[in-house]
């Protein structure tokens, strides 16, 4: 508590000290050169925008519905963020109580790099066994 006052009042010390005197003959540099014999001139500056030009965005749409989920093969995997292990734990109990005629294989990433760091055998297993799949991205 002690440090916080301190620090605040040497921040408050050292505003007070920089706020100049109206009869202190200071002159920011427009105000010295526009004293000078001619017109101010001032530098011609660019400015780029940060946003930069985007690229264009191709479209893809979602996979169409399932008509039914009995009988169907569902993957949930995990990518390994923070708390989507019991989100997915609680989901394939979820599709165990409600759906019992669905068989659900779970998979989890260990590495927990994210989407990216699942394997393609990964993908290629999904795609020729599973009829869909629920991935857990995390926030």
């Amino acid at each position: 508590m002690k440090l916080r006052t301190a620090v605040i009042t040497v921040l408050c010390i050292g505003l007070v000290g920089s706020v100049s005197v109206p009869g202190n003959r200071t002159f920011a540099q427009g105000e010295r050169a526009a004293s000078s014999n001619g017109p101010v001139v001032m530098p011609k500056i660019t400015v780029f925008n940060p946003m930069g030009t985007p690229p264009p965005i191709t479209l893809i749409p979602q996979a169409p519905r399932l008509g039914t989920l009995d009988g169907k093969t569902i993957y949930l995997i995990n990518t390994g963020y923070i708390g989507t292990d019991r989100f997915m734990d609680e989901t394939a109990k979820w599709f165990q109580a409600n759906y019992p005629k669905t068989n659900i294989v779970y998979k989890d990433n260990q590495s927990g790099a994210g989407l990216s760091s699942l394997s393609e055998a990964l993908w290629a297993e999904i795609e020729e066994k599973g009829d869909a799949a629920i991935v857990g991205l995390g926030h």
